[in-house]
This record gives C-alpha cells, sequence and structure tokens, in this order.
C-alpha cells in the first residue's frame, strides 16, 4: 500500500522536531552581486538532520526525516531535490527508506552544483575562479563551504577591486556671470587729462585742420569786409 501524505503536511510535521543547532546560528552580512550588504544565505547541511539509525527507524520516523530534509531543501531554494523528495514520497515506506540511504545525498549534491553553476552570472573574476575550482572538486563539503564562506569573501574582493566612482564635471549651480567675469567700462586716465582740469577731449589730426582751416576762412573773410567798407567810406567823403 502507497503512502498518500500531502507534503504540506510533511512539512508541518518536519517542525515538530527541533531543529539542529547549526541551523540556528547567525551569519555576519555579506555582499551580494551588486555588491550591496544583504543577509548571507546560509544552505543547511542535510547530513546532520539524520540523528536516527535509517534501519531500525520506524516508518513514521522515516517520513519525518524526510519532511525535515524537503523542508531544508525548500527553504535553502535548491533545484531538483525537492521535487525528487516529493515523488519518493508517493512510494512504499520501504522505497523511501532505501532513497534515504542511498539516493538522497547523490540529489543533493546535484542540487547544490547547480546552486554553484547559478553563482557564475554576472561573476566577478574573484567569484569565477573560485566557483570553477569548487566545480572541479566536485564534494558535498566543498560546495557547502563555498556557498556559505568562500562566495561572499571572493565576492568581497571583486567588489573592493571595482573603480571608486567619481562625481560627474557636471556645471554648478552658481551664476555664470560674476561680477568679475564682466570688464568694468572705467573712463581712461588720459581722456581729458592733457589740458588741465577742463575733462575735454584733445582735438588732434584732422579735427585741428579743419578748425584752422575755418578760423582762417573766417580770418580772411574779416579782412575783405573791413577794406571793403573802408572804399565805401572814403567814396562817400569825396
Amino acid at each position: 500500500m502507497r503512502w498518500k501524505i500531502p507534503a504540506g503536511a510533511l512539512i508541518a510535521l518536519a517542525f515538530l522536531v527541533p531543529a539542529t543547532p547549526a541551523a540556528a546560528q547567525l551569519e555576519s552580512p555579506g555582499l551580494n552581486e551588486t555588491c550591496q550588504t544583504v543577509e548571507r544565505e546560509v544552505y543547511e547541511d542535510i547530513r546532520k538532520l539524520v540523528t536516527i539509525d535509517l534501519d531500525a527507524a520506524t516508518d513514521q520516523e522515516i517520513r519525518v526525516l524526510t519532511a525535515q530534509i524537503l523542508a531544508a531543501a525548500t527553504g535553502d531554494s535548491l533545484p531538483v531535490l525537492p521535487d525528487a523528495i516529493q515523488d519518493q514520497l508517493k512510494g512504499t515506506p520501504d522505497e523511501l527508506r532505501a532513497f534515504l540511504k542511498t539516493d538522497v545525498q547523490k540529489v543533493w549534491s546535484v542540487a547544490l552544483r547547480v546552486t554553484v553553476v547559478r553563482t557564475l552570472t554576472s561573476a566577478g573574476p574573484n567569484v569565477e575562479a573560485a566557483a570553477q575550482k569548487v566545480l572541479a572538486d566536485a564534494a558535498i563539503d566543498i560546495y557547502l563551504a563555498y556557498l556559505n564562506d568562500g562566495l561572499y569573501t571572493a565576492r568581497a574582493l571583486d567588489c573592493a577591486s571595482q573603480p571608486t566612482p567619481t562625481p560627474s564635471a557636471t556645471p554648478s549651480a552658481t551664476p555664470s556671470a560674476t561680477p568679475t567675469d564682466v570688464p568694468t567700462s572705467t573712463p581712461s586716465a588720459s581722456l581729458g587729462a592733457s589740458g588741465g582740469d577742463g575733462g575735454g577731449l584733445p582735438l588732434t589730426g584732422a579735427n585741428t585742420a579743419t578748425v584752422a582751416s575755418v578760423g582762417g576762412a573766417l580770418l580772411l573773410l574779416g579782412g575783405v569786409g573791413y577794406l571793403v567798407g573802408r572804399r565805401r567810406r572814403s567814396r562817400f567823403v569825396a
């Protein structure tokens, strides 16, 4: 007879068993892909949940343990593993027991590997180098060490190596034309200074010649007028 217990009920049942001390530890903040400070994602070691003898455990104990592992995998947002566990929960207690003894760690390892690969998206050089090294080693302990600590260490190095943004050269909000920028139109000290205190402009060049010509013409006309006047007066007396 196959057991058909909803996964939600099993997850609720899992919380009846106290969580392991490791899951309750508080981790220091880390940096995300955009170098913003965030709370670290701590991936639980599901091997520490197996505190019973799988061979001697009752069917109920096996299902409670399976529910705990499912809750941990779901809380860590792991791929592959939650679906695999839910499929096994549809089988018999013996099939579920065999899965926990032989296959759950294999599927979990695949889930952790996929999670490591996901960290390569928009990764800096230090994160990429650390992830590639972890993928080459291919071991659960190494996956967990990278996801819980190594990733944040490498990301901090990448963020620290980024150039510090400099302020853009934008114009200031002060007026563009200040009193010192506009030349003051002060009168030249040479204007009107040559003729004492009169303050007038000196007549030089073409202006002087014109005045002299007009003056000479007036003197000539005055002389002609004087001579004409004398002749008329002499004729009148004669």
